[in-house]
């Protein structure tokens, strides 16, 4: 799962809407279609603007915490 800040307002498949601004976590194949359609950009970060490379961050899970 990744991370993500909206740049738009989004509605997940859930049916949950989503504001633009709001951080949402995502899988892989979700992130690549906010990224296609520009909903998400190619540099969103975690909480606080930390960042591990391109659409991560050093949260909860992740490898190496």
């Amino acid at each position: 799962m990744v991370y993500v800040k909206l740049e738009s307002d989004w509605t997940d498949g859930n049916g949950v809407n989503h504001s633009a601004g709001e951080s949402v976590d995502v899988d892989a194949a979700t992130l690549a279609t906010l990224q296609a359609e520009g909903i998400v950009s190619e540099q969103s970060h975690g909480p606080g603007g930390d960042s591990k490379g391109p659409d991560k961050w050093a949260g909860p899970g992740s490898p190496g915490v």
